[in-house]
């Protein structure tokens, strides 16, 4: 009985949300993500264990694809353009760390980008016949080009070589659309399956504890880290507006994620 009133109260809670004007809803999001912030800084001592937490979690999402693949034998739902993408900046990133820092980011990271070309591979060669190009539509260069030129124009200004600096700048930007074929994938098909569905709110979940790092860094130093990391040029305050700029590209889709999950749907459906 009580499990049951605490569904039917979330369900209450959902259905009012959804009759706001997204003025309200952007409002109560920003809200209830600096609450969040806010627990985590006083519930987590090292706050570098959130960068560590984001990419366990997105390669979390890869062994869910990686699941969904090998049991299904489909790729119905998942963006390849989008995992082409996220390979790359994962490349770049892995080429940086092997160079600059060489400690459990670089192995993390390169084993989800061993991952990631695994899902590649399965979807280009073995599950080509359940690829629906035609949904697939957001081409990569879209991403890749103005992440190129950003990259180019403000990168941090630090002691290792400019085109260390510019693939560094270039894999922060990069990750930060990375999701957007997959989203429009989404938004084409309408109708999500769960395994794609997860894998995507793993990716939200993910950047949100990476951009909390940066938000409490801020707080912490009362607004000058923004100015210690690219030698008082833009590079940390654009690095960070491109953390933010992810999360909220993935909040809307973690709003009807966890709308679905509360009302025991197993397939999500998108808005028109």
């Amino acid at each position: 009985m009580g499990k049951r009133r605490g569904v039917s109260a979330v369900n209450v809670a959902f259905g009012w949300l959804r009759q706001q004007s997204n003025k309200v809803k952007i409002a109560l999001g920003i809200i209830l993500s600096l609450i969040l912030v806010v627990l985590l800084k006083f519930t987590v001592k090292n706050h570098n264990h959130f960068f560590v937490a984001s990419e366990l979690i997105h390669a979390a999402g890869i062994l869910i694809l990686i699941y969904k693949l090998t049991r299904q034998k489909t790729c119905s739902g998942l963006s390849l353009r989008s995992q082409e993408v996220t390979a790359i900046f994962l490349a770049v990133r892995l080429i940086c760390s092997i160079s600059m820092e060489g400690d459990i980011h670089t192995v993390l990271d390169f084993a989800t980008f061993v991952s990631t070309l695994w899902v590649i591979y399965m979807i280009r060669v073995k599950l080509i016949s359940s690829y629906v190009k035609t949904l697939d539509n957001c081409h990569n260069y879209y991403v890749l080009v103005p992440s190129a030129i950003l990259a180019l124009l403000i990168n941090p200004h630090t002691s290792y070589s400019y085109i260390t600096r510019v693939m560094w700048a270039f894999c922060v930007y990069l990750e930060s659309v990375s999701v957007l074929p997959q989203l429009r994938l989404m938004q084409n098909a309408q109708i999500i399956e769960p395994f794609a569905a997860h894998y995507v709110f793993a990716l939200g979940v993910a950047r949100f504890l990476a951009c909390a790092h940066w938000l409490i860094q801020v707080f912490e130093t009362s607004g000058h880290y923004l100015w210690l990391m690219g030698a008082g040029y833009f590079w940390f305050p654009v690095a960070l507006v491109a953390e933010i700029v992810q999360t909220f590209i993935l909040a809307d889709f973690c709003y009807y994620y966890a709308k679905s999950v509360m009302e025991g749907q197993l397939v999500l459906k998108m808005p028109v």
